[in-house]
């Protein structure tokens, strides 16, 4: 199957997603991304494929969608799976531990560090929103995205105040 993708600006910076033949999202990194994907040789760039993602990302940056209807297909282990899933039920506006979803998917106290790494390695950002993810103490910790995309999504869901 081939890949499918485009690129759509947004107000955190230029959006690069990828999807399966069958629409399904596979990914959407952010430039400057850990672990982000790359145009690779062979994807096939079909904005079209898109226009349900475009429109429902232009209704979330406008403050006019809090809830994604999209179908996600992403690639991942079993445990990273669950842990992506688990971000499903984080709601707009609110922030999650790490600890929380490692209760939510049935991990050990120990396993939180394990449970960070599958977070760090979602493939949806926005998407699946591990922005919503901070540590025990409250403070804003790791974003594959960058600190300033999390402060900047978390303001626009209403979980941080404005600089």
């Amino acid at each position: 199957m081939a890949i499918r993708w485009t690129r759509l600006d947004s107000p955190v910076g230029t959006l690069l997603l990828t999807a399966d033949e069958t629409g399904a999202l596979t990914s959407l990194s952010v430039p400057g991304q850990k672990n982000g994907r790359t145009v690779q040789e062979g994807w096939v760039h079909d904005p079209a494929h898109f226009r349900d993602a475009e429109e429902q990302l232009a209704a979330y940056f406008a403050g006019e969608l809090k809830e994604f209807q999209l179908e996600l297909r992403p690639t991942g282990t079993e445990f990273r799976t669950r842990v992506w899933d688990a971000l499903d039920d984080v709601p707009y506006g609110a922030t999650t531990t790490y600890g929380e979803i490692a209760a939510r998917v049935g991990a050990s106290r120990v396993a939180v560090r394990a449970v960070g790494g599958a977070i760090g390695a979602n493939p949806l950002l926005i998407l699946r929103p591990c922005h919503r993810v901070i540590g025990a103490n409250g403070l804003l910790t790791g974003y594959a995205g960058g600190l300033e995309r999390k402060t900047a999504l978390l303001t626009l869901e209403g979980a941080l105040q404005s600089p």
